[in-house]
């Protein structure tokens, strides 16, 4: 039995146990990066500190707490080590999945050990049928992030045609069901997030351990409060743009280190903090991110208002919630790249935390949940009258 219960710490004192903690993930970054996973002792670092607890019901020993919580503490963390800060945001988010389902996932997940970890695969990789009493799983299932420290088995994503029209769902499978995990994760940035590639034989999952993961009508269970009124997708984007949000401050707090000291060749200007272009570079960059920070901030503290009450988000708010959100990863790597272009050659070596750093936020910024493209192009035809298309992320049906 594992069963721990915790004092719930104030907001502000858990976000500063994330910001204490930049020093040591910058140290650990390097080798992170070069095991392509995050170190067993940062993830024991975090469960001692309650990041995976902020978004877990209370029912299990969890802190329930508002989503900007887990939001303010990934955009710390994300300033020492984006990988690290990327598991954070996976590995707890699912406590505030677990709150969607029925009492019986959370006593069986963590009825014994309320510490227990849980990845994802949303991606439809895989194929599932509907039998009887629930779902039956088959396939790959890729880039599952953390899942080495995921003793609590993972949430895989499936389309299934019920009731005439094809829906999206999440499935808790557990660890034990669990055919392989490939270690297929090499790839350009964000190498220490370990999101490596889930093998899956034959599993039946029953109905109570799935949910249609888009809904934004959610059936309350009972054991939740109105926090868990705000849908999974919304807190789910949130904090990954949370991520990238940390991942640029950390590019701007690197400069800063970088360009006090440095000496420019050009004698007229001298100290590269007098240089007017690495000046507004830096700027720029630092009205970016602001930017970027509090518009996912404010649109979650606009969502908790009516979640709050006991109310749904009104679908024009949810659309601009959404659409907002997924500009974060554009905007932050503009204002990551501008200060990057200014460290010159320097920036570019191996050695150099900035190139890293920059990898990172091109990969964060690849993520689905940052298409800015296609989201923009709905926002743009709310506003301008159109009906939104079907299927949607919004949870509207036409």
């Amino acid at each position: 039995m594992n069963a721990i219960v915790t004092p719930i710490p104030t907001e502000e004192e858990i976000v500063q146990r994330a910001r204490d903690m930049i020093p040591m993930l910058r140290e650990r970054a390097d080798a992170c990066e070069k095991a392509r996973m995050v170190p067993k002792e940062t993830i024991k670092a975090f469960q001692e500190a309650g990041f995976f607890k902020i978004l877990q019901p209370k029912r299990w020993g969890g802190y329930e707490m508002h989503p900007n919580v887990l939001n303010r503490v990934l955009i710390e963390l994300a300033r020492g080590c984006p990988s690290s800060s990327w598991n954070v945001m996976v590995l707890g988010v699912h406590p505030f999945e677990v709150g969607l389902l029925p009492e019986q996932v959370g006593d069986e997940l963590w009825g014994e050990d309320n510490t227990r970890l849980v990845s994802s695969s949303y991606a439809p990789f895989g194929t599932v049928d509907v039998v009887e009493g629930g779902y039956q799983l088959n396939g790959e299932w890729l880039t599952s992030s953390g899942c080495d420290h995921a003793e609590g088995g993972t949430f895989l994503g499936g389309r299934v045609q019920e009731n005439g029209e094809m829906v999206f769902r999440s499935f808790w499978v557990q660890r034990d069901q669990i055919e392989e995990i490939i270690d297929d994760w090499h790839v350009v940035g964000l190498a220490g997030t370990g999101s490596k590639k889930l093998v899956i034989k034959d599993v039946f999952v029953p109905a109570y351990r799935s949910h249609v993961i888009g809904a934004y009508d959610q059936e309350s269970h009972g054991h939740v409060e109105n926090l868990y009124k705000v849908p999974f997708f919304f807190v789910f984007y949130a904090a990954v743009s949370s991520v990238l949000i940390g991942m640029a401050r950390g590019m701007s707090d690197l400069y800063v280190e970088h360009m006090v000291p440095r000496q420019n060749l050009n004698q007229a200007v001298g100290a590269a903090v007098n240089d007017p272009f690495i000046k507004y570079r830096l700027g720029e960059a630092e009205a970016k991110i602001t930017a970027a920070e509090a518009r996912v901030l404010s649109n979650t503290n606009e969502a908790w208002s009516y979640a709050s009450r006991g109310e749904l988000v009104p679908t024009d708010v949810r659309v601009r919630h959404f659409a907002t959100n997924q500009f974060t990863g554009g905007d932050c790597f503009d204002a990551a790249h501008m200060i990057f272009k200014k460290t010159s050659t320097r920036g570019v070596w191996l050695n150099n935390p900035m190139q890293r750093q920059m990898r990172d936020i091109l990969v964060g910024a690849n993520h689905i949940t940052q298409n800015q493209d296609n989201i923009g192009d709905l926002l743009g035809g709310q506003l301008l009258g159109n009906p939104l298309p079907q299927p949607n992320p919004f949870g509207v049906k036409g």
